[in-house]
């Protein structure tokens, strides 16, 4: 199985961390975003849309999008609830991280991070503030009652939106007024398989 992705993208973290927390055996193959290594003809043969991470199955099926991926890996693991509630509140923390807290937070970073700040952007930058501290206050109140995002157990709504909050200050996102958050992360980073960005 091969895993093309980047170490400092959270997209590519939530899947490499899945994987290492399963001990699922693969071969990482490092992608230049900022090359454009993802739009060469090799690559956009595996995936049209032209993003990492993409994962090629042992039989060369083909899976994109970083929690569909998650959700396939996690199928019959404990980080994915049978019961259809709760896995519901899986899928539930899932499509707000790519809708509510993903845009805001991961863009932000991207600019101050990877571009530097620049001047075209900035405006846009500050922007997107509002929509990361509101997603992270959402977190942080269900945090509050839980020890995890659903329930009292680790699941892919975890891994998923830990992979962009870890680094929210890269974003300009001070997490010091999100206690709960920064005990979460940590329970996460304490984990036995845990790996970070590199």
């Amino acid at each position: 199985m091969i895993v093309y992705g980047d170490m400092q993208s959270g997209n590519c973290l939530k899947v490499k961390l899945l994987l290492s927390l399963l001990n699922i055996e693969h071969q990482w193959m490092h992608i230049n975003i900022l090359e454009k290594e993802t739009h060469t003809d090799e690559f956009l043969a595996l995936n049209p849309n032209g993003k990492i991470p993409t994962v090629v199955l042992d039989d060369q099926r083909v899976l994109c999008e970083s929690n569909a991926i998650l959700g396939y890996f996690a199928e019959g693991t404990d980080f994915l609830p049978t019961d259809t509630y709760q896995k519901a509140k899986v899928y539930e923390w899932l499509f707000f991280e790519q809708y509510s807290h993903e845009p805001y937070i991961a863009v932000a970073r991207f600019i101050q991070k990877y571009q530097g700040m620049p001047s075209e952007r900035l405006d846009e930058y500050h922007s997107l503030q509002a929509g990361g501290h509101k997603a992270l206050r959402i977190m942080e109140q269900q945090l509050s009652k839980s020890a995890f995002l659903v329930g009292d157990t680790l699941t892919i709504a975890d891994i998923a939106l830990y992979a962009y909050t870890h680094v929210a200050d890269e974003g300009g996102f001070n997490l010091e007024n999100y206690p709960n958050i920064a005990r979460w992360i940590q329970s996460i980073a304490s984990l036995e398989g845990y790996v970070g960005m590199s």
